[in-house]
């Protein structure tokens, strides 16, 4: 069956809905959103680490066999990301591109690119542990990119670029695996003062955003991050056999949720605190959850177990091209058995065009 034919129904309700946010009744427009600039780990990923010497790469088969001409970009997934179809639905780009894609010139970085880098996070150590770009490595392209735009188009245009830009930080799932769930930092610190240190992170990146002109920043939350395949399946392996149905690891979820509700808080304080700027909180817990409560709703049959391989360890290196995949991913919640799918990653951009940019 070719599900090709429902890609235009997808991006003709982005572009309806973006019209309609754009235009709202009886209420001053905001100035139209310039550039999407991304930052953080794999969610938002358009293919840095292709570029950096680290084993966190997914720029070979199987990945990409949903992307137009099924290149395998460095997306951790088997098409697009959120950030891709954002970009699109904002009529920037077709695609995000990685920032250190040689083909990226300077006035490409005028409608957005991605910073990020999969395997980093918010903490150092998790970039460190990875040999991947930390956010302070992010940061020090971002200002790269600044300057590069203003040797295009002067000062003052850059500045407005990016004012009117919407950029989004997506990070803290590694973080929490590594330095929580897989101990790497030993039991020295409690889950919540982990969290609150991931927080203070958050906080200083949005802070520098601030500094550096941005005025309109979304950060977003955790997923559930015990209903990734690969901590199910780790969740499991201590069980009985006859006990190993496949379930969510429940700790880990209300781990996810109290960091949630923490980080709108601290959105919340922002905003207030950071005049004329908006921070707002996008929300992945509740659309993937939603899709692993209801998958029927969304066409999907399997939420648990990614696509590729077995579906329950493969990712990055371990998921490769002579993996066996599913025979239909657009039934799969995950790729890999950490990564979303493309069909999942539109009904998150979906979900944020929704409930986000109305308040931008």
């Amino acid at each position: 069956m070719n599900h090709n034919h429902h890609k235009p129904i997808l991006l003709s309700f982005f572009t309806l809905l973006l019209l309609q946010l754009s235009n709202p009744i009886n209420a001053s427009p905001s100035p139209p959103i310039t550039a999407l600039y991304a930052f953080g780990d794999s969610t938002v990923d358009s293919g840095n680490n292709n570029y950096i010497p680290t084993l966190f790469r997914s720029n070979h088969p199987p990945y990409g066999k949903s992307f137009p001409e099924k290149l395998s970009t460095g997306r951790f997934s088997d098409g697009k990301l959120a950030t891709d179809f954002i970009a699109s639905a904002l009529r920037l780009k077709p695609t995000l591109p990685a920032y250190l894609n040689p083909s990226v010139k300077p006035v490409d970085l005028l409608t957005g690119v991605s910073f990020a880098s999969a395997g980093g996070g918010l903490d150092d150590r998790t970039a460190r542990l990875s040999l991947t770009l930390s956010m302070d490595k992010q940061w020090s392209y971002f200002e790269d990119a600044v300057r590069k735009m203003k040797g295009v188009v002067g000062d003052s245009e850059t500045n407005r670029v990016i004012k009117n830009a919407l950029f989004v930080i997506s990070a803290g799932t590694n973080d929490m695996i590594y330095n929580v769930y897989d101990h790497a930092l030993g039991t020295l610190i409690s889950v919540s003062d982990y969290h609150d240190f991931l927080l203070s992170k958050v906080e200083a990146f949005v802070q520098r955003l601030h500094d550096a002109g941005a005025r309109r920043i979304t950060v977003a939350g955790l997923p559930p991050i015990g209903c990734l395949p690969v901590q199910v399946t780790l969740g499991t392996v201590t069980l009985p056999r006859i006990f190993r149905h496949r379930i969510c690891t429940e700790h880990q979820n209300a781990d996810s949720r109290l960091y949630n509700q923490k980080l709108q808080k601290l959105n919340f304080r922002l905003s207030q605190r950071l005049r004329g700027s908006k921070v707002l909180y996008l929300d992945i817990y509740s659309p993937l959850m939603d899709m692993i409560k209801h998958p029927h709703k969304y066409g999907l049959e399997e939420t648990l177990k990614g696509c590729c391989g077995t579906g329950l360890l493969e990712a990055g290196p371990l998921c490769e091209s002579l993996s066996r995949t599913c025979d239909d991913v657009s039934k799969y919640l995950f790729f890999d058995s950490v990564h979303p799918s493309q069909k999942a990653y539109s009904v998150i951009a979906t979900f944020a065009l929704q409930n986000l940019f109305p308040l931008l």
